[in-house]
Protein backbone atom coordinates (compact mmCIF):
# COMPACT_ATOMS: atom_id res chain seq x y z
CA UNK A 1 0.00 0.00 0.00
CA UNK A 2 1.92 3.28 -0.75
CA UNK A 3 1.97 6.39 1.50
CA UNK A 4 -1.13 7.85 -0.07
CA UNK A 5 -3.44 5.51 0.84
CA UNK A 6 -1.84 3.76 3.98
CA UNK A 7 -4.45 5.64 6.20
CA UNK A 8 -7.28 5.08 3.86
CA UNK A 9 -10.42 4.99 6.46
CA UNK A 10 -8.99 5.58 9.45
CA UNK A 11 -9.96 8.61 11.44
CA UNK A 12 -7.44 10.55 13.12
CA UNK A 13 -6.82 13.14 16.28
CA UNK A 14 -4.35 15.95 16.33
CA UNK A 15 -4.44 18.06 19.51
CA UNK A 16 -2.92 21.58 19.17
CA UNK A 17 -3.35 20.69 15.28
CA UNK A 18 -4.20 23.65 13.93
CA UNK A 19 -0.89 25.22 14.32
CA UNK A 20 3.02 24.73 14.20
CA UNK A 21 3.83 20.73 14.25
CA UNK A 22 0.53 19.83 15.24
CA UNK A 23 -0.78 21.34 11.75
CA UNK A 24 2.23 19.63 10.14
CA UNK A 25 1.09 16.48 11.20
CA UNK A 26 -2.92 16.92 10.41
CA UNK A 27 -1.80 18.13 6.81
CA UNK A 28 0.36 14.71 6.40
CA UNK A 29 -2.23 12.32 7.78
CA UNK A 30 -4.74 13.73 5.62
CA UNK A 31 -2.44 13.51 2.66
CA UNK A 32 -2.62 9.74 3.19
CA UNK A 33 -6.28 9.20 3.32
CA UNK A 34 -7.21 9.51 7.06
CA UNK A 35 -9.91 11.78 7.95
CA UNK A 36 -8.25 14.41 11.01
CA UNK A 37 -10.10 16.30 13.51
CA UNK A 38 -7.73 19.35 14.99
CA UNK A 39 -8.56 19.86 18.86
CA UNK A 40 -7.65 23.27 19.24
CA UNK A 41 -8.39 26.17 21.63
CA UNK A 42 -8.25 28.43 18.18
CA UNK A 43 -9.49 25.78 15.40
CA UNK A 44 -9.73 28.15 12.82
CA UNK A 45 -6.27 27.67 11.79
CA UNK A 46 -7.06 23.63 10.91
CA UNK A 47 -5.44 22.93 7.54
CA UNK A 48 -7.95 22.52 4.74
CA UNK A 49 -9.84 19.59 4.86
CA UNK A 50 -9.49 19.13 8.76
CA UNK A 51 -12.58 18.96 11.08
CA UNK A 52 -11.57 21.89 13.64
CA UNK A 53 -12.96 21.30 16.96
CA UNK A 54 -12.46 23.85 19.90
CA UNK A 55 -11.59 21.89 22.69
CA UNK A 56 -8.80 23.24 25.91
CA UNK A 57 -7.35 19.82 27.02
CA UNK A 58 -6.43 21.66 30.61
CA UNK A 59 -10.47 20.92 30.86
CA UNK A 60 -11.75 17.42 30.76
CA UNK A 61 -15.24 18.03 30.38
CA UNK A 62 -13.75 20.03 26.90
CA UNK A 63 -11.53 16.99 25.76
CA UNK A 64 -14.58 14.16 26.38
CA UNK A 65 -16.99 16.66 24.42
CA UNK A 66 -14.74 16.67 21.93
CA UNK A 67 -13.50 13.27 21.40
CA UNK A 68 -17.36 12.79 21.54
CA UNK A 69 -17.72 14.86 18.72
CA UNK A 70 -15.02 13.19 16.90
CA UNK A 71 -16.46 9.87 17.56
CA UNK A 72 -20.14 11.18 16.25
CA UNK A 73 -18.92 12.90 13.30
CA UNK A 74 -16.42 9.83 11.57
CA UNK A 75 -18.17 6.70 13.78
CA UNK A 76 -14.63 5.91 14.77
CA UNK A 77 -10.75 6.81 16.16
CA UNK A 78 -8.31 4.92 15.29
CA UNK A 79 -5.27 7.18 16.03
CA UNK A 80 -4.44 10.02 18.78
CA UNK A 81 -1.89 12.50 18.70
CA UNK A 82 -1.19 14.18 21.96
CA UNK A 83 0.84 17.23 20.73
CA UNK A 84 -0.83 20.29 22.52
CA UNK A 85 1.66 22.06 24.33
CA UNK A 86 2.78 25.14 26.12
CA UNK A 87 6.36 26.08 26.57
CA UNK A 88 8.38 27.59 29.59
CA UNK A 89 11.79 29.20 29.99
CA UNK A 90 14.09 29.43 33.45
CA UNK A 91 15.92 27.55 35.88
CA UNK A 92 14.32 25.62 38.64
CA UNK A 93 13.63 28.80 41.17
CA UNK A 94 12.22 30.62 38.67
CA UNK A 95 8.58 29.76 37.86
CA UNK A 96 6.01 29.68 40.48
CA UNK A 97 3.88 26.77 41.78
CA UNK A 98 1.37 28.06 39.89
CA UNK A 99 3.51 28.23 36.34
CA UNK A 100 4.67 24.49 37.24
CA UNK A 101 1.09 23.39 37.74
CA UNK A 102 0.06 24.55 34.61
CA UNK A 103 2.54 23.74 31.88
CA UNK A 104 2.17 20.13 33.54
CA UNK A 105 -1.82 20.49 33.30
CA UNK A 106 -1.42 20.79 29.82
CA UNK A 107 1.95 19.28 28.55
CA UNK A 108 1.25 15.96 30.67
CA UNK A 109 -2.08 15.48 32.27
CA UNK A 110 -3.67 16.76 28.46
CA UNK A 111 -2.31 13.60 27.05
CA UNK A 112 -3.71 11.80 29.97
CA UNK A 113 -7.24 13.31 29.21
CA UNK A 114 -7.33 12.95 25.87
CA UNK A 115 -6.01 9.39 26.11
CA UNK A 116 -8.51 8.52 28.66
CA UNK A 117 -10.95 9.36 26.53
CA UNK A 118 -10.38 7.76 23.54
CA UNK A 119 -9.61 4.46 25.02
CA UNK A 120 -12.98 3.01 24.43
CA UNK A 121 -12.88 3.98 20.44
CA UNK A 122 -8.94 3.12 20.04
CA UNK A 123 -9.94 -0.25 21.67
CA UNK A 124 -12.33 -1.13 19.00
CA UNK A 125 -10.03 0.18 16.06
CA UNK A 126 -7.91 -2.44 13.83
CA UNK A 127 -4.76 0.07 13.66
CA UNK A 128 -4.99 2.23 16.97
CA UNK A 129 -1.79 4.27 17.34
CA UNK A 130 -1.04 7.01 19.99
CA UNK A 131 1.53 9.23 19.04
CA UNK A 132 2.73 11.67 22.42
CA UNK A 133 4.79 14.41 21.17
CA UNK A 134 7.57 15.03 23.50
CA UNK A 135 10.57 16.90 22.93
CA UNK A 136 15.01 16.40 22.74
CA UNK A 137 14.63 18.25 26.10
CA UNK A 138 13.39 14.98 28.10
CA UNK A 139 16.81 13.64 27.77
CA UNK A 140 19.26 16.26 27.04
CA UNK A 141 20.12 18.91 29.45
CA UNK A 142 19.12 22.57 27.88
CA UNK A 143 19.31 25.78 29.98
CA UNK A 144 16.69 27.51 30.66
CA UNK A 145 14.11 24.93 30.65
CA UNK A 146 13.80 23.10 33.69
CA UNK A 147 9.96 23.04 33.86
CA UNK A 148 9.55 22.70 30.35
CA UNK A 149 12.01 19.77 30.42
CA UNK A 150 10.29 18.05 33.41
CA UNK A 151 7.04 17.92 31.44
CA UNK A 152 8.57 16.67 28.65
CA UNK A 153 10.60 13.90 30.25
CA UNK A 154 7.11 13.19 32.19
CA UNK A 155 5.71 12.80 28.60
CA UNK A 156 8.37 10.60 28.07
CA UNK A 157 7.79 8.06 30.93
CA UNK A 158 3.83 7.98 29.96
CA UNK A 159 4.39 6.61 26.93
CA UNK A 160 6.09 4.16 28.03
CA UNK A 161 3.92 2.82 30.71
CA UNK A 162 0.94 3.65 28.27
CA UNK A 163 2.54 1.36 25.71
CA UNK A 164 3.22 -1.36 28.59
CA UNK A 165 -0.53 -1.08 29.56
CA UNK A 166 -2.30 -1.38 26.19
CA UNK A 167 -0.41 -3.54 23.87
CA UNK A 168 -2.29 -6.04 24.27
CA UNK A 169 -5.17 -4.49 23.71
CA UNK A 170 -4.09 -4.08 20.34
CA UNK A 171 -2.71 -0.31 21.13
CA UNK A 172 0.30 0.87 19.98
CA UNK A 173 1.58 4.16 21.74
CA UNK A 174 5.45 5.89 21.08
CA UNK A 175 6.49 8.94 20.91
CA UNK A 176 8.66 11.46 18.96
CA UNK A 177 11.15 13.66 20.13
CA UNK A 178 11.75 16.66 18.18
CA UNK A 179 14.53 19.33 18.40
CA UNK A 180 14.19 23.36 18.58
CA UNK A 181 11.63 23.52 15.57
CA UNK A 182 10.88 26.22 13.13
CA UNK A 183 7.20 26.91 15.26
CA UNK A 184 5.06 29.93 16.11
CA UNK A 185 6.34 29.51 19.40
CA UNK A 186 10.20 29.26 18.38
CA UNK A 187 9.57 32.48 16.66
CA UNK A 188 7.58 34.34 19.66
CA UNK A 189 11.32 33.39 21.77
CA UNK A 190 13.29 35.11 18.81
CA UNK A 191 11.37 38.05 18.57
CA UNK A 192 11.83 38.79 22.49
CA UNK A 193 15.37 38.14 22.61
CA UNK A 194 17.57 40.80 22.87
CA UNK A 195 19.29 40.29 19.48
CA UNK A 196 16.49 37.83 17.37
CA UNK A 197 19.35 37.33 14.64
CA UNK A 198 22.17 35.71 17.14
CA UNK A 199 19.31 34.05 18.80
CA UNK A 200 18.61 32.55 15.55
CA UNK A 201 22.45 31.82 14.46
CA UNK A 202 22.48 29.97 18.47
CA UNK A 203 19.55 27.91 18.50
CA UNK A 204 20.85 26.86 14.65
CA UNK A 205 23.98 26.17 15.94
CA UNK A 206 22.66 23.83 18.81
CA UNK A 207 21.40 20.89 16.59
CA UNK A 208 24.77 19.26 15.24
CA UNK A 209 23.17 19.22 11.04
CA UNK A 210 23.31 23.26 11.86
CA UNK A 211 19.70 24.08 11.49
CA UNK A 212 16.20 24.00 13.10
CA UNK A 213 13.99 21.36 12.72
CA UNK A 214 10.97 21.85 10.52
CA UNK A 215 7.46 21.04 11.49
CA UNK A 216 7.10 18.61 8.33
CA UNK A 217 10.02 16.38 9.65
CA UNK A 218 8.39 15.82 12.95
CA UNK A 219 5.14 15.24 10.71
CA UNK A 220 6.78 12.58 8.97
CA UNK A 221 8.13 10.74 11.77
CA UNK A 222 4.50 10.94 13.58
CA UNK A 223 3.35 9.53 10.59
CA UNK A 224 5.68 6.82 10.39
CA UNK A 225 4.68 5.50 14.03
CA UNK A 226 0.89 6.33 13.57
CA UNK A 227 0.61 3.87 10.67
CA UNK A 228 -0.21 0.79 10.24
CA UNK A 229 2.57 -0.03 8.57
CA UNK A 230 4.89 0.63 11.58
CA UNK A 231 3.24 -2.16 13.74
CA UNK A 232 6.24 -3.57 15.61
CA UNK A 233 7.02 -0.32 16.41
CA UNK A 234 5.94 -0.17 20.05
CA UNK A 235 7.34 1.92 23.37
CA UNK A 236 9.99 3.84 21.28
CA UNK A 237 10.83 7.47 21.18
CA UNK A 238 11.87 8.66 17.55
CA UNK A 239 14.14 11.61 17.94
CA UNK A 240 14.32 14.50 15.03
CA UNK A 241 16.54 16.71 16.38
CA UNK A 242 19.28 16.70 13.85
CA UNK A 243 21.63 14.63 16.33
CA UNK A 244 21.33 16.85 18.97
CA UNK A 245 20.71 14.36 22.17
CA UNK A 246 23.18 11.69 20.56
CA UNK A 247 26.12 13.39 18.51
CA UNK A 248 28.94 15.53 19.75
CA UNK A 249 30.69 17.07 16.58
CA UNK A 250 34.23 18.80 16.28
CA UNK A 251 33.97 22.61 16.30
CA UNK A 252 34.18 23.78 12.69
CA UNK A 253 37.69 25.52 12.12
Amino acid sequence: MSAGQEFAGLVAVVTGGASGIGAAVARELTERGAQVAALDLEPSGAPDGVLGIKADVSDDESVRAAIQQVADTYGRIDVVVNNAGIGAQGTVEENSDDQWHQVFDVNVMGAVRVSRAALPYLRQSPAASIVNVASVAATTGIPQRALYSATKGAVQSLTMAMAADHLREGIRVNCVNPGTAATPWVQRLLDAAPDPAAERVALDARQPHGRLVSADEVALAVAYLAGPSSGSTVGTAVAVDGGMATLRLRPQN
